[in-house]
């Protein structure tokens, strides 16, 4: 088959995924179409939960490449314009909830595959891995795959950066603070302001610089994003909750940073994970040399994905921009799509 048909069939499996609603966790009849497409194609299919994972059987001889991208979706924002869950194409652009964030990536993925898996002198093993839940980290996601994978030597993950690789990638750790103090009546000044109590953390914590700074990702930074005090007006707080958003670059791991922050911080703090580490990708690795012959630019990305997962080496490379993820009238371009069967063939083939 030609590209052409190819992308055809990429934008009509992609068309029909937007018409069935997959928000995280919620992916159950989004997966079932993608299975019973697959199937139509004739491939294998194996399906833990809502994830899937295709593969023929692999050759001891080669190095194994997977292929991933996910399902689901975030809700819909309230400021769409058209109906998200209706797949409109205008001016070459496929509108959709999930058309961009990560459904670019998703189909054109699957295409690949297709193309990939009945040559004979591809260099790599190829998997392809529709997963789950990625949009919240979720434990039923793609952690639930990686113990049935086989040791695979790299990764291609599809999310939306303009076929650019991001080589890079933030890790994110959320840590919940509390600061105690003693209630009080306020007109008597009695107790322990909490608030006063937690100042010197939070001042602290803004100040504070990390000193490695990653030429692709920058600063790791710890924001103070929520912050609960108070019953009422008249009483003392004895109690101050608050939320650390944590961006970690690749020279930072997540426990190395929560202990930095217990030993400086006078309040209480409680990570609810360590999981969603920071990611880099060898600048000087073959598939990155490559890409840059064939005029691609690496970079380093601050949004978070299933590669934070992945406990082998990977690199975010899929059609669509960023920017587009998780706005209102979300689109990807059909000539987007197309390029980047294209270039994905293109690249994994050398």
């Amino acid at each position: 088959m030609s590209y052409k048909r190819y992308t055809n069939d990429a934008v009509e499996l992609l068309s029909e995924l937007i018409s069935t609603p997959s928000v995280s966790r919620d992916e159950k009849a989004a997966a079932d179409v993608l299975q019973r497409k697959i199937k139509e194609w004739r491939l294998p299919c194996k399906r833990i939960g809502n994830n899937l994972i295709v593969a023929k059987r692999l050759s001891k001889k080669k190095p194994t490449m997977l292929l991933n991208a996910h399902i689901d979706t975030v809700k819909p924002v309230e400021t769409w314009t058209r109906d998200p869950f209706v797949p409109t194409i205008e001016d070459g652009k496929l509108y959709g909830l999930g058309a961009n964030d990560c459904g670019g990536g998703l189909v054109s993925l699957l295409q690949v595959y297709r193309i990939l898996s009945v040559e004979k002198d591809i260099p790599y093993n190829i998997i392809y891995v529709a997963s789950c839940e990625e949009e919240v980290s979720g434990q039923n996601g793609f952690s639930a795959v990686l113990p049935v994978l086989p040791p695979i030597d790299v990764a291609i993950v599809g999310e939306p950066t303009g076929m650019n690789p991001a080589i890079a990638e933030k890790g994110l750790m959320v840590i919940d603070g509390v600061a105690h103090g003693k209630s009080g009546h306020a007109a008597r000044n009695e107790g322990v302001n909490a608030i006063n109590e937690v100042l010197d953390d939070l001042q602290w914590l803004r100040d504070y610089q990390f000193r490695k700074v990653s030429p692709f990702l920058g600063e790791t930074r710890a924001t103070v994003t929520v912050v609960h005090a108070g019953t009422q007006h008249n009483v003392i707080p004895d109690k101050v909750e608050f939320v650390i958003d944590v961006r970690t670059n690749e020279y930072y791991q997540n426990e190395f940073v929560f202990a930095f922050l217990q030993k400086h911080m006078k309040s209480e703090l409680k990570a609810r994970s360590f999981r969603l580490h920071s990611s880099f990708f060898p600048e000087n690795h073959p598939l990155i040399k490559r890409c840059k012959r064939m005029r691609m630019k690496p970079y380093g990305s601050p949004t978070l994905s299933d590669q934070a997962l992945m406990p082998f080496p990977s690199f975010k490379l899929g059609p669509g921009e960023s920017s587009r993820s998780h706005t209102a009238d979300e689109y990807i371009e059909i000539d987007e799509i197309h390029n980047a069967i294209k270039t994905y063939v293109k690249l994994i083939r050398k």
